[in-house]
């Protein structure tokens, strides 16, 4: 049996006090537990951004990655050998800015890795300039005069993109929070969980006050509901008194592994025979080369 001090390296966090990455961090690990995952077996990769430094708050196999590019190296890792479990962690400049060409098809592969996205917002690791999820209006350090573009909806972008689970959670509720990471894990495909994490140094409007009044948990609402879902996710949007928190989408489809030849029954990369110089040397032939 593993405990939740297994999943530790006894790296203390760096995040500023209060914020709300440390809420998402005890999630993670609360869910690790739950599902007793095995350290050897497991692995967190993360971009740049606060969030990002999480891999090193783990016991178990971990890459500090490049900025935007987590999920390219995550599906690396899967494809490489698909019986790892794979998390990737990262905040909303990460996901959202640098990194959302990869997202988009990450999501339309559905290949069966869980993505945490962290959002408070703004780009808080360089102090504060506006992320792609900023409000229209806010002013930060590259907005002195607000933000005039319009933010990303994260939720409904997702759904349309493909991904096969889709939740929203609040690092004020880690109990709940763990519960949307845990099932994430289970669930066999592409999974995103973005959680509504304050930044308590940088974004003044998007505060903890601020959220634990618009915050409200998912009650009857059928995730398996293409519709209903692209409703939840444009709810915020509407009426931003309102912040849904739970499953919005849930969907059963083939995932890439299934379906890629070379990884069709259950076969493992890192674990078939390399290839010998006769075996490329046949190769070779077959193409005249």
């Amino acid at each position: 049996m593993f405990a939740i001090q297994d999943y530790r390296s006894g790296i203390k966090p760096v995040f500023c006090p209060g914020c709300g990455d440390y809420g998402v961090l005890s999630a993670i690990t609360k869910a690790f537990a739950d599902l007793q995952l095995d350290p050897d077996n497991t692995v967190v990769v993360s971009g740049i951004g606060c969030s990002s430094s999480m891999p090193h708050d783990f016991k178990c196999y971990g890459i500090h990655g490049i900025h935007g590019r987590a999920l390219p190296i995550a599906e690396g890792v899967k494809l490489a050998n698909s019986e790892l479990n794979v998390v990737v962690v990262g905040g909303d400049g990460d996901g959202y800015g640098i990194g959302l060409q990869h997202l988009i098809h990450a999501a339309r592969r559905n290949i069966n890795i869980t993505y945490i996205i962290m959002d408070n917002e703004i780009y808080g690791l360089t102090t504060g300039q506006a992320s792609p999820t900023s409000s229209f209006g806010q002013k930060t350090k590259s907005t002195p005069f607000g933000v005039i573009e319009k933010p990303i909806n994260p939720m409904s972008l997702l759904i349309a993109s493909g991904a096969s689970y889709v939740a929203r959670g609040f690092s004020g509720e880690p109990m709940h929070l763990a519960e949307l990471i845990k099932n994430g894990i289970k669930h066999k495909g592409f999974s995103v969980i973005d959680v509504e994490s304050p930044c308590v140094s940088f974004n003044k409007l998007n505060t903890f006050e601020w959220a634990r009044r618009v915050v409200y948990k998912i009650e009857g609402h059928d995730p398996k509901d293409l519709s209903k879902a692209m409703e939840k996710a444009f709810e915020f949007e509407l009426n931003p008194a309102k912040l849904s928190i739970g499953l919005l989408y849930e969907s059963d489809r083939k995932t890439y592994e299934e379906l890629e030849v070379e990884l069709k029954g259950n076969k493992v990369l890192a674990k078939q025979d390399m290839l010998g110089a006769d075996d490329i040397l046949s190769f070779l032939d077959e193409y005249n080369v």
